[in-house]
C-alpha cells in the first residue's frame, strides 16, 4: 500500500452541545491530498444521471473501492489489525480502543437504536481491538470458504438455530448508487450528465457483497516474510485516514473513509446527502455529529433532494447538530455511553489472545459478550478453528517485539512483554501454523532476553529476596471494583438459560446511558508481573527452558533426509571423566588448542554452504539458531560462574562444558566471530581455567566432584541434541574433561588462560577487554605459578627421599626446567600488567627453587658425610640472592605491600644466613684459606642481619631476634676460635677479641629477649666464660688473673635467667608425669609447650658446674695467697663466700641421686648467694 503520511495534527479541543464534551482529533495518516472545495450543484440536477467521472478513481475521494459506495463501506473482520500493524507503538498502553469509525458509531448508538451489533473484541496489552462480524456477509462467505463454518455454528447454538440470509432490498443499493454519484458530481461540478446505463446489480444468492473479508494470503501463506509485513499477509489499512481520537479521556485510534471537502471560511466540511421527505432521526444526527467529531471537521453540508432532484443546500455547523429538530441529543449522554461500554469490554475482555464476541439481537435490548476462543477449545474437533488467531498472535509478536526494540525501556514492562510473547506461543502450533514457526521461535528467544542472567537478586530492609522488576511491576488489583464478580461480570440476578454460554450480560440498553453505572478503571488488569526467580540457578533454568523451545522450533522447521533422531530422554548422553591414560599429553593438548584458535581466528571468509543440519546461511533459521544457541551458552556461563562461586566445582565444569559445547556449535555456524562473542569466549575460557584450577587444589574431594559433574538433566540433553545437528562439539573437549592426574589438570589450567589472552588480543581495547586481559594476565600468571610450585614440590619429593650417594638425576633437572619455565613466564605476565606484588611473589618462588636446586648440589663422601661447600652451591644460592633482590626493586618499599616486603626480606635474610653457616660449619679449606672463608662468612652474617627486621612488632618478631642473636653467636665464636689460632700478630687479636667481646654481649642481649632459647643463653655464657678463661691462661699477674676469673664469675652469676627458665620446664614436666601416675593413665603425654631437649640439658647443667668449680677454685686459690699478703676484709669475706659455695657444688655434684631439677635448683641457690 503506497501511504503519504500526512501528520496533520489537528490539536484543536471542542467544547460541543448542551454539556461540556472534550474531543480532540489527530490525523496520524492521510492517503488523500488536501481538500478539494466541493460544487454546490444546481438546483433540479438529476443524482440518477451518472456524471462523465464516474468510478474512475479521483484522488479527492481517495480509493474507488472507498467511495464508490459511498461512506458506509463495509469492514473487514480484520480492519483494525491492518492499523494496529501500521501504529505499532500505540498498541497496549497509549491507546484504549483500536476500531473502524462505523463500529464506534454503532456501539454508541445501541441505547438509541434496534439494529443488531455483532463486533469481534481482542485484547492486546490494554488495548481493545473492534472489528465487525457482519454476520450475514461472513456466513456467505463460509459457504464458499469454510473459514467462518464454526462461527455458524455457535450463531445457530446460542442465538438462533434457525439462521436464513436475508437478502438486502432494492432501495438499499439504490440509495447507495445516487450517493457515489452525488459525491462525484460534487467533486467536479462542471461535468454534464451523461446518459449512461446505469444497472442497480443486486447480488445473487451466492455472490458476495463487496470485497472477500478473509484476505487469502493470510489464510494459506507459503511462506512467512522474515520481515512480517502486514501488507504482504493480506492484512491491509484499508482506510483513506487513520485518526487519534480522544473523546474525553477514553484515546481511540479509528479509520475513516468519510470524504472531506474544502467549504470557504471553513478548512473542512463534510458533505451529506438527505431525502427531503425523510427528516434527520437522532441516529442520523449522532451518525454526522460523531463523524464530524472523529475527523475534526467543524461543519456539515447537507443537500436535499427529492427523488434524485436536487431541492437545496444547508450549512450546520458540528456543535449545533445535538440541537436539531427531530433529532436532538445530550453529548454528556454519548460521553456515558462511551465510557460505559469500555468499562464493561475492559473489565470482561481480559485474556489476550481470546477472541471475545459482543452481540446484540436485532430489536433486543440485552447485550451478550461470548468468549469464542474458550468455546473453540471445549471441542476436540478441528473445525472449530478460529480465523482470528494468526493475525492476533502475529500482532501479539509485534507489540512485544516493538517494546523491546525500545531504547529507553522501563523494566515494568518486561511483565507485560512477556505475557504478550506467552499468549503469541499459545495461539500458534507448530503442527497446525507451519508457517509461522519463526514466530514461535523468535518470541521464545525475547522471553529469555527478558531475564538478567548474572544480576543478583535485590533485597529489602529485612533482607527478603525481591523480584529483580518488582519494583516496576504492573499490577491493578486494588482497581478492582467491589461489587464485581469473580469473572468480571456486571450483570445483576439469575441468568437465563440462553446466556449461560455468556461470559457477560447488559439487561438493559438503557443501563448505559446511566453515569458511571460500569464504572472501571481504564485499564485492564493483566497478570502479567514477572516472575521471581529464587536464585541465579532458576533464572538460567527458566531461560534454558525457552531456548530450548526455540531450537526445537527451529529444527522442526529444517527439512532434511539426515535429521538426527529427537532426544530420547532415557538415554544420557555421557560426559566421561579422563583418567591417566586417557591423556594425550601436553605436544597433543597443544596441538588442539592451535586448532581451536585457528578457527575461531578473524582471518576465514564467511560461510555460504548449508550447515551440518541444512541450514543456509542468512535465512532466519540460522539467525536465530545462532542467537539461542548464544543465549544457551552465556546461560550456562553464569549457572558455571554461581556452582563455582558455591566450591562445587564438579558442577561447575559440567556446565562450562556445556557453555564451550553451545559456543563451539556457534564456531561451526559463523567462523567471523564479533568481538563479543570472542570476548565471552574468553570469559568461558577464563573460567574453565579457575574450575580446573580449583579442582587440581581440592584433590581429596573429587570422587563427589565426579559425581556433580556426571549428572545431565533432560533439558541440558535436549538442547546437546540440538547443539549435535550443528556440531559433534569436541573442539574445546581438552579444555572440559574432569581429569584424574593432577599435573595434566593444572597444564590445562594454564592453557586455558593462555587461550583467553590469545584471543583478546585479537579484540578491539575498548575498556571492559583491557579489564579482562589484566583479569585474564593475573590469572595466567597465578597458574603458571601453581604449576611451577608443582614441580617445583615433586623435586624437592624425590631429593628427600634419594640417598645422597646417588647425585642428582635427569629427572630432577627436567623437573627444575619445568618448573623454572613456569616462574619466568609468569614474572613475564605480571610485569606486563604491572602487578609488582604478584611479580615478587614469583621471583620469591624462583629464589626458593634456587635453593633448592643449591642444595642438590651439596657434595656427600664416600661415608655419606657432608662434604665441603661446593662452588655449584654457591652459584645457585648466589642466584637466589639476585631473584630475592628483584623482588624488593619490583616492590620498592615496605608501604606497597608490607607482608610481601616482610617474607621477601625474611627469605633473602634465611639465603644469607644458610651460606654462612654452610660455609662456616663446611669450609672450602681445600679451595680458599682460612681468612678468606672467615671474611666471607662475616659478609654473609651481616648481610643476613642487615635484612633481619628485630624492632618491627610482628609475629615474625622472635624468629627474627632468634636469628640475630644466633648470628651474633656465630660471630663470636667465630672470632673467639680465631683468636685461640692468631699466633704473633698483636694487632689482629687485639681486633678478634673486641670483635668476639662485642658480639657474644649482642647475642647475650637478643636471647634474653626471648622466652624459649635458654639453652642458648646458657651456652652463650659458657662460652663467654671460657673465653675469660683463655684470657687467663695468658696472664702472668695475679692481680690480673684475679680480674678476669671476678669477670667470669659475674657472667655466671648473670646466668640465673636461663636456669629459672629452665627450671620451671622441669618442674611442670615433672607435675605432669606424676599426674599421669596418679590416674594410672599411662605414660605421660607429649608435651606441645616445651622445646628443651633435656639430655641437652644435662650436658649444659654439667657443663656449667664444672666450669663454676674450676672458678671457684681458681679464685679461692688466687684469694688464699693474696691473704697471706694482704689481710683485707673483703677479701677475707669473698674467700669464705666462695669456699661454701664451692664445698656446697661438690656435695652436690657427689651425690649420684640428685635429679636434675634438684641439681638446677642447687645452682640457683648459689647464684643467688654469690651475688649477695
Amino acid at each position: 500500500m503506497t501511504m503519504a503520511f500526512a501528520q496533520l495534527r489537528h490539536l484543536q479541543e471542542s467544547i460541543l452541545g448542551d454539556n461540556e464534551v472534550k474531543s480532540t482529533a489527530v490525523v496520524k495518516y492521510s492517503a488523500v491530498p488536501p481538500p478539494a472545495a466541493y460544487a454546490r450543484l444546481q438546483e433540479k440536477t438529476d443524482l440518477k444521471l451518472p456524471p462523465a467521472n464516474w468510478l474512475r478513481g479521483i484522488s479527492q475521494l481517495g480509493q474507488t473501492g472507498a467511495t464508490s459506495l459511498g461512506t458506509s463501506k463495509k469492514s473487514k473482520p480484520f480492519a483494525s489489525f491492518g492499523m494496529a500493524y501500521d501504529f505499532i507503538d500505540c498498541i497496549g498502553n497509549d491507546v484504549d480502543v483500536v476500531s473502524d469509525s462505523e463500529n464506534i458509531k454503532k456501539l454508541l448508538k445501541i441505547p438509541y437504536s434496534k439494529s443488531h451489533v455483532s463486533m469481534g473484541v481482542h485484547r492486546i496489552g490494554r488495548t481493545l481491538l473492534l472489528d465487525e462480524l457482519d454476520i450475514q456477509e461472513l456466513f456467505v462467505t463460509s459457504s464458499q470458504t469454510g473459514d467462518w463454518n464454526w462461527l455458524k455454528e455457535l450463531y445457530q447454538r446460542l442465538v438462533d438455530p434457525k439462521w436464513q440470509r436475508k437478502k438486502k432490498s432494492r432501495e438499499h443499493f439504490y440509495q447507495k448508487a445516487i450517493l457515489s454519484k452525488f459525491l462525484y458530481y460534487s467533486i467536479n461540478g462542471d461535468c454534464a450528465a451523461e446518459a449512461v446505463p446505469t444497472p442497480i446489480v443486486q447480488p445473487e444468492e451466492n455472490q458476495i457483497e463487496v470485497e472477500e473479508s478473509w484476505p487469502a494470503p493470510l489464510r494459506t501463506p507459503a511462506s512467512v516474510p522474515e520481515d512480517g509485513n502486514p501488507q504482504e499477509q493480506g492484512l491491509k489499512n484499508d482506510f483513506v485516514r487513520n485518526i487519534l481520537w480522544t473523546f474525553e479521556d477514553i484515546h481511540m485510534l479509528v479509520g475513516s473513509n468519510m470524504p472531506i471537502f474544502g467549504g470557504g471560511k471553513y478548512p473542512a466540511v463534510s458533505l451529506r446527502l438527505r431525502d427531503s421527505n425523510k427528516p434527520i432521526n437522532i441516529l442520523t444526527g449522532i451518525d454526522y455529529w460523531l463523524d464530524n467529531l472523529m475527523c475534526n471537521v467543524p461543519e456539515l453540508v447537507m443537500c436535499f433532494h427529492v427523488n434524485g432532484i436536487v431541492q437545496r443546500y444547508e450549512m450546520i455547523k458540528t456543535e449545533d447538530i445535538p440541537n436539531l429538530d427531530n433529532s436532538s441529543f445530550s453529548t454528556k449522554v454519548v460521553k456515558d455511553i462511551a465510557q460505559n461500554i469500555l468499562s464493561f469490554l475492559k473489565a470482561n475482555c481480559t485474556k489476550e489472545g481470546h477472541t471475545y464476541w459482543l452481540f446484540k439481537a436485532s430489536g433486543s435490548d440485552i447485550v451478550k459478550l461470548y468468549d469464542l476462543t474458550t468455546l473453540c477449545e471445549e471441542t476436540s474437533e478441528d473445525k472449530y478453528q478460529n480465523p482470528f488467531t494468526m493475525p492476533v498472535a502475529i500482532l501479539l509478536y509485534k507489540v512485544a517485539s516493538n517494546m523491546m526494540m525500545k531504547k529507553v525501556q522501563n523494566r515494568k514492562h518486561y511483565g507485560i512483554i512477556r505475557m504478550l510473547l506467552l499468549n503469541c506461543i499459545k495461539l500458534l502450533d507448530k503442527e497446525r501454523h507451519p508457517q509461522f514457526v519463526q514466530f514461535i521461535a523468535s518470541a521464545n528467544y525475547m522471553i529469555s532476553e527478558l531475564f538478567q542472567l548474572n544480576e543478583p537478586p535485590k533485597q529489602d530492609e529485612n533482607g527478603s529476596t525481591l523480584n529483580e522488576n518488582s519494583d516496576d511491576s504492573y499490577s491493578e488489583d486494588e482497581d478492582i471494583p467491589e461489587d464485581s464478580d469473580d469473572n468480571g461480570s456486571f450483570s445483576n440476578g439469575s441468568d437465563p438459560s440462553d446466556d449461560n454460554k455468556a461470559i457477560a450480560v447488559i439487561r438493559s440498553v438503557g443501563e448505559l446511558s446511566v453515569p458511571e453505572k460500569y464504572k472501571s478503571t481504564h485499564q485492564i488488569r493483566p497478570s502479567c508481573a514477572f516472575p521471581v526467580c529464587r536464585d541465579t540457578e532458576e533464572r538460567c533454568r527458566v531461560v534454558l527452558n525457552y531456548v530450548l523451545e526455540g531450537l526445537k522450533a527451529v529444527d522442526g522447521s529444517i527439512k532434511k533426509e539426515s535429521d538426527l533422531p529427537a532426544a530420547d530422554p532415557s538415554i544420557p548422553i555421557p560426559l566421561k571423566y579422563a583418567d591417566e591414560s586417557e591423556c594425550t599429553g601436553h605436544e597433543a593438548l597443544q596441538k588442539q588448542i592451535a586448532l581451536f584458535l585457528d578457527k575461531v581466528g578473524p582471518v576465514h571468509a564467511t560461510i555460504k554452504l548449508p550447515s551440518q543440519s541444512g541450514m543456509i546461511p542468512n535465512t532466519w533459521q540460522y539467525q536465530m539458531k545462532l542467537n539461542l544457541i548464544f543465549k544457551a551458552s552465556r546461560a550456562y556461563f553464569v549457572l558455571s560462574d554461581a556452582a563455582n562461586a558455591l566450591q562445587k566445582y564438579g558442577r561447575s565444569l559440567r556446565y562450562i562444558k556445556l557453555a564451550l559445547q553451545s559456543l563451539d556449535a556457534y564456531c561451526c555456524l559463523i567462523n567471523n566471530l564479533s568481538p563479543e562473542v570472542l570476548f565471552f569466549l574468553s570469559q568461558c575460557l577464563t573460567l574453565n581455567g579457575d574450575i580446573q584450577l580449583m579442582l587440581a587444589q581440592n584433590a581429596s574431594n573429587r570422587a563427589a566432584y565426579q559425581e556433580e559433574y556426571s549428572y545431565q538433566s533432560r533439558e541440558d540433553q535436549e538442547i546437546l541434541h540440538s547443539l549435535h545437528r550443528e556440531s559433534s562439539c569436541q573442539a574445546l573437549s581438552w579444555a572440559t574433561e574432569l581429569y584424574l592426574d593432577l599435573e595434566y589438570q593444572l597444564s590445562v589450567s594454564c592453557k586455558c588462560y593462555e587461550a583467553a589472552n590469545e584471543l583478546l588480543r585479537s579484540c578491539e581495547r575498548k575498556v571492559n577487554v583491557v579489564e579482562q586481559h589484566t583479569q585474564v594476565l593475573k590469572r595466567l600468571g597465578n597458574s603458571r605459578n601453581e604449576v611451577g610450585v608443582f614441580y617445583m614440590n615433586q623435586s624437592a619429593a624425590i631429593q628427600t627421599e634419594g640417598t645422597g650417594s646417588k647425585g642428582i638425576t635427569a629427572l630432577e633437572q627436567e623437573l627444575w626446567k619445568k618448573s623454572f619455565s613456569y616462574f619466568e613466564k609468569g614474572i613475564q605476565d605480571f610485569e606486563t600488567i604491572e602487578d609488582e606484588t604478584n611479580a615478587a611473589l614469583l621471583l620469591c618462588n624462583t629464589g626458593r627453587l634456587m635453593r633448592l636446586c643449591a642444595q642438590a648440589h651439596a657434595t656427600t663422601g664416600t661415608n655419606l658425610k657432608r662434604g665441603e661447600f661446593s662452588p655449584e652451591e654457591a652459584l645457585y644460592y648466589n642466584k637466589a640472592v639476585d631473584y630475592y633482590l628483584r623482588a624488593m626493586r619490583s616492590l620498592t618499599r615496605w608501604e606497597k605491600h608490607p607482608a610481601v616486603w616482610d617474607s621477601v626480606k625474611w627469605e633473602l635474610s634465611t639465603t644469607y644466613f644458610t651460606m654462612a653457616t654452610l660455609e662456616q660449619d663446611y669450609a672450602p679449606l681445600s679451595r680458599k684459606a682460612q681468612e678468606q672463608i672467615e671474611r666471607e662468612v662475616a659478609d654473609f652474617m651481616m648481610k643476613s642481619l642487615k635484612y633481619c627486621d628485630t624492632h618491627t612488632e610482628s609475629a615474625r618478631q622472635p624468629l627474627c631476634q632468634y636469628r640475630a642473636a644466633t648470628i651474633h653467636h656465630r660471630l663470636a665464636s667465630m672470632y673467639h676460635n680465631s683468636l685461640r689460632n692468631q699466633v704473633g700478630d698483636d694487632h689482629f687479636r687485639k681486633q678478634y677479641r673486641s670483635l668476639a667481646d662485642l658480639h657474644y654481649n649482642k647475642a647475650v642481649k637478643l636471647f634474653h629477649l626471648l622466652k624459649d632459647a635458654p639453652c642458648e643463653l646458657l651456652r652463650v655464657q659458657l662460652e663467654r666464660v671460657a673465653f675469660s678463661e683463655f684470657q687467663m691462661a695468658n696472664q702472668n699477674s695475679n692481680a690480673s688473673k684475679l680480674k678476669t676469673l671476678s669477670s667470669a664469675l659475674d657472667i655466671v652469676i648473670n646466668s640465673e635467667y636461663p636456669f629459672q627458665l629452665i627450671q620451671s620446664e622441669l618442674a611442670c614436666v615433672q607435675a605432669q608425669q606424676s599426674d599421669c601416675h596418679e590416674h594410672r593413665e599411662g605414660n605421660a603425654p607429649e608435651n606441645d609447650s616445651s622445646t628443651f631437649n633435656e639430655e641437652e640439658i644435662l650436658k649444659l647443667v654439667n657443663m656449667f658446674e664444672t666450669r663454676l668449680t674450676f672458678l671457684l677454685f681458681q679464685l679461692i686459690k688466687l684469694l688464699t695467697t693474696k691473704r697471706k699478703s694482704s689481710g683485707i676484709i673483703d677479701d677475707q669475706m669473698a674467700l669464705k663466700n666462695y669456699k661454701y659455695a664451692y664445698s656446697t657444688l661438690l656435695r652436690a655434684t657427689a651425690d649420684k641421686d640428685t635429679s636434675l631439677l634438684q641439681r638446677v635448683e642447687v645452682i640457683l641457690s648459689l647464684l643467688k648467694q654469690l651475688s649477695s
